[in-house]
């Protein structure tokens, strides 16, 4: 595979019905997760570094390992939510902050999620669902996110050669499917990007527009 990422199992013609629970579970049963790159992404953790308030409430879709979730809490934050489709990746998480405080685990579908936070982090979710369903995301996430809300992480920014997931894109997409609901602060070429993805994403910071609500 280009740039290091593992292919995934290619979905059947009927896509919608593959990206759901038991897509993603059987994944995660066979070890089938190319998209984990073993540790935070530096993009975000260089953003969080800089991020002042420990007590934000802080939501990680599709969060998989959450890599950003142990850097989170090494360094003093204290309402962290995790929300992961699959069963057999949340059993993961619920071992690994077992007895762990500020941590919140939800095996549940992010579009059906009800909540209010200051800050969400993307990290391989937007680029694992269907690409029909992006509008969606945007405006699913100006419905979690405070008046004064965050949408931060990291997007490819480029076209995969075989069937996703991952799903790819660029920035003349994503200033469509943002601009509706955001004020765009960054959209830009990571320039500290994993190594194996090093010319392939972009960094997003995104702050809720105001008086754009959603029905959650």
């Amino acid at each position: 595979m280009e740039n290091g990422e593992k292919k995934l199992q290619p979905l059947t013609k009927n896509k919608e019905q593959q990206l759901d629970v038991s897509y993603w579970n059987e994944r995660w049963k066979m070890s089938e997760t190319g998209w984990d790159t073993g540790f935070a992404s530096p993009s975000i953790t260089n953003y969080l570094s800089q991020y002042p308030n420990k007590e934000a409430a802080i939501l990680i879709p599709g969060c998989g390992n959450a890599y950003e979730a142990e850097y989170l809490l090494l360094n003093g934050f204290t309402n962290i939510t995790l929300i992961d489709i699959a069963p057999k990746a949340v059993e993961g998480l619920q071992a690994k902050f077992e007895n762990q405080e500020g941590i919140r685990i939800l095996c549940e579908d992010f579009f059906l999620h009800q909540g209010t936070y200051d800050l969400v982090i993307e990290q391989t979710f937007f680029c694992a669902i269907d690409p029909e369903k992006r509008m969606s995301y945007s405006n699913k996430m100006v419905s979690l996110l405070n008046p004064h809300g965050k949408l931060i992480g990291v997007l490819f920014n480029r076209a995969f050669t075989h069937q996703g997931p991952p799903f790819g894109g660029d920035l003349l997409e994503y200033h469509s499917i943002f601009e509706p609901n955001f004020e765009i602060t960054t959209m830009a070429e990571c320039y500290n990007s994993v190594p194996a993805r090093i010319g392939s994403e972009v960094f997003i910071n995104l702050q809720k527009k105001q008086n754009r609500e959603f029905a959650s």
